[in-house]
């Protein structure tokens, strides 16, 4: 099996961001071997990789069906499109989260309803979607119809509380995993925590493979079989008459070959992944604010990120000491010109916490010495502020 980490770096220099490039070299045999396959059977569309990664995705989260799909944001429009959403459907996601929630919704002209987030975990607080849902009902305008809670970081949101108020008002959860794919709460997989999840394969998530590339997940046969047809021009099988609206939204094979080879070494990624976050978690405790994790949930560490109160003097001191570190997300979505004609409502907690969070170096790739200089680089900056 291949190695998934090496705890020390023999070259200081530079602490990357992301660094793919290590975990390619671990793993280039295996990539190459497997895109060679692809190469001599030539079925570069939907080819036997396909079906193979779609069952071990499907295995590895305990849901009943994986599709797989062009790329995360497709996920989600695919998804929305299955379940029949459309103009005049409320779709509540997470003021403070990636534009792709609420442009996937856009795109299926549905409404975006912008719902605060948790000042803790980050995650789209419920009991501000008990209100927004009120608000809608209230308004009469819109038909509540989708709740796309968001695992933002790749911690799963709190989906017990979320489907309760779903349930309870006639509506759905699709859940954007985009980055938590790896995650759980308690002993279910994301991907079995909602009745349909959609998750990306961008080059730098948990899972990601080398260009675009997503998957929907479901336990519902219906809606896995209108993700397949919308995914395929909305055609069925192989025949050439659209029995509903589709797009062109298949995982090209030799993408699947790749994430097929990534997924060898995922579990040891994962725990990698795991390790580091608790290393930062005990430096910055009481220093920087967490995102908190509660009891029994795994997050799948896309990314490592902080509140702090002066987020412009620590980048540029980790610029200065060549510390890789970004802004995830600086602007809340309801201040994003593309979404101006959502409904206004007040959404404190997601200003609050755009304007406080910088992400730190977070792959199974770093060196253990890595980890500590970026703890002290940080701890050096904040102290001194």
């Amino acid at each position: 099996m291949v190695t998934a980490v090496r705890p020390v770096s023999v070259q200081p220099g530079r602490v990357a961001f992301f660094d793919l490039q290590r975990q390619q070299r671990r793993l280039a045999d295996d990539v190459r071997q497997r895109i060679d396959a692809v190469l001599a059977h030539g079925q570069f569309v939907l080819g036997p990789e396909v079906d193979e990664l779609e069952k071990a995705l499907a295995a590895r989260s305990g849901a009943k069906q994986a599709i797989a799909v062009s790329s995360g944001r497709d996920a989600l429009m695919i998804g929305l499109m299955a379940l029949g959403v459309g103009p005049g459907d409320a779709v509540f996601v997470p003021a403070f989260t990636f534009a792709a929630t609420a442009g996937a919704v856009c795109s299926v002209s549905a409404t975006p309803i912008f719902v605060d987030v948790d000042p803790d975990t980050f995650n789209m607080d419920p009991a501000d979607l008990a209100r927004a849902v009120a608000e809608v009902e209230a308004a009469g305008v819109l038909e509540p119809r989708v709740v796309m809670p968001v695992d933002l970081y790749g911690l799963p949101a709190d989906y017990p509380a979320i489907g309760a108020i779903a349930a309870a008002h006639g509506m759905t959860v699709f859940a954007d995993s985009a980055q938590s794919y790896g995650g759980a709460l308690g002993n279910r997989k994301v991907g079995a925590l909602a009745p349909i999840t959609a998750t990306s394969f961008y080059p730098t998530k948990p899972l990601g493979c080398y260009g675009d590339g997503g998957a929907i997940l479901t336990e519902d046969d219906g809606l896995a079989e209108a993700v397949r047809t919308i995914r395929s021009h909305g055609r069925q099988g192989t025949g050439d008459v659209a029995v509903r609206h589709g797009v062109t939204g298949r995982l090209d094979t030799i993408q699947a070959a790749i994430l097929n080879a990534k997924l060898t070494v995922f579990d040891d990624e994962l725990d990698r992944r795991e390790a580091i976050a608790k290393r930062y978690d005990a430096a910055f405790a009481g220093v920087l604010g967490l995102q908190s994790r509660p009891e029994g949930y795994r997050s799948a560490h896309a990314l490592y990120t902080v509140k702090v109160a002066d987020r412009d003097a620590l980048k540029a001191r980790l610029d200065a000491e060549g510390i890789g570190n970004a802004f995830f997300y600086r602007v809340p979505l309801h201040r994003h010109p593309a979404f101006a004609d959502a409904p206004v409502r007040p959404l404190p907690a997601s200003e609050d916490v755009a304007a406080a969070v910088i992400s730190l170096p977070m792959n199974p790739d770093l060196f253990d010495d890595e980890v500590e200089r970026v703890i002290a680089s940080v701890l050096s900056a904040v102290e001194n502020a």
